[in-house]
């Protein structure tokens, strides 16, 4: 936040002034209201003669991708950059640069020369060694990243197909309570705790990004999340609490039960299934929606004035589109995709390509 503010500062002052965002924020608002429309605005915004892409191209070739990336903090001997991965911290100790990652938990704001110190030793020293895997015999390291420490399973090779195993240790638990006992759970994890007594799929348990979860593996139905309580431990959890928190409503993101919305306008019933056609108020504007198909109102065309025959005529062209991402199941078929991860170079040591990884490893 503190490089992208000092970016358009210094770059494009007219995007941060406290007049051009209030005429922007009323303009939004008359958007959302449908007494302004959205495409001229942002063709407008962007495309215009003083839009962001003249801007971009006038200023480009001036801007220092370095001082662009680079937080100055006074009272430190060092300075804080924005990498791919996040912010790292980076001293010239006069035999050359040497550089660490910040943790999650520390705000560069926060940063002082005791804690740079501390976080280039660590860097300097490598990952600190718990001990070995009972079972495999391999060495078991505790590492810092950039989104906290994490546990990694054996040395990282430059044999690009075999990755060590990781993973990231659950919130609140710091380095310091980590034993090999403990160590040796997470890395099993995710865990299996049994079928589902109603589909007989799996349940596991494991972390992921947003920390500690459950999941039961429904087939082509898909995977259904529940994330566990700050009184659940992944290590201990049980089958049975296990479906206590997959029976619960999920919540939205902004922490209520999710509900059903309720509809600006109901307009009739579909002919062919009988299914509601309504209009809904969506975070782009307004939109007829019948079973998994939403549809855009076109530009000029108002709420009030809408005919149920020409509501199915939208959602009949946008089925039909296939550019819709919720797509109606009886007019389309879903596919999978797959993807691809790149694999990065690996050393023992920590790297933001790995302890990126580890938040990803056991989902």
């Amino acid at each position: 936040a503190f490089a992208v503010t000092n970016l358009l500062e210094q770059n494009f002052p007219d995007l941060v002034d406290t007049s051009f965002t209030a005429k922007m924020e009323r303009t939004l608002d008359d958007i959302a209201n449908g007494a302004a429309q959205w495409l001229p605005y942002l063709q407008n915004f962007y495309l215009g003669e003083k839009g962001l892409d003249n801007q971009v191209k006038e200023r480009i070739n001036e801007i220092d991708p370095i001082v662009a990336r680079t937080v100055e903090l006074e009272d430190l001997d060092a300075r804080v950059r924005i990498g791919k991965f996040g912010p790292y911290v980076e001293v010239n100790n006069g035999n050359g640069v040497l550089t660490a990652s910040i943790p999650q938990d520390l705000t560069p704001a926060e940063l002082n020369i005791e804690q740079v110190q501390v976080l280039i030793q660590q860097k300097m020293e490598g990952p600190e060694k718990l001990g070995l895997h009972p079972e495999t015999g391999e060495p078991i390291y505790i590492l810092n990243g950039n989104y906290g420490p994490y546990l990694q399973l054996g040395d990282a090779t430059e044999d690009k197909k075999k990755k060590p195993k990781r993973v990231s240790l659950p919130k609140g638990v710091n380095k310091e309570d980590v034993h090999l006992e403990m160590a040796v759970g997470l890395l099993a994890l995710p865990r299996l705790l049994g079928p589902h007594p109603e589909t007989g799929k799996p349940v596991k348990t494991a972390i992921g990004r947003f920390g500690p979860y459950v999941v039961h593996d429904q087939g082509k139905e898909g995977k259904d999340y529940r994330s566990l309580k700050a009184e659940d431990n992944v290590l201990t959890i049980t089958l049975d609490r296990a479906l206590e928190l997959l029976a619960q409503p999920k919540r939205t993101r902004g922490g209520s039960r999710s509900k059903t919305k309720k509809p600006l306008r109901e307009l009739g019933a579909h002919p062919q299934d009988g299914e509601p056609v309504n209009i809904y108020q969506g975070p782009y504007g307004i939109y007829v929606n019948h079973g998994k198909v939403n549809a855009s109102l076109p530009e000029g065309t108002s709420m009030e004035e809408l005919t149920l025959e020409t509501a199915l005529e939208l959602i009949a062209a946008k089925a039909s589109s296939g550019k819709s991402g919720r797509k109606s199941s009886k007019s389309t078929t879903s596919t999978k995709k797959k993807t691809s991860g790149k694999s990065t170079k690996k050393t023992t040591k920590t790297t933001k390509d790995d302890d990126q990884e580890a938040q990803l490893e056991s989902e």
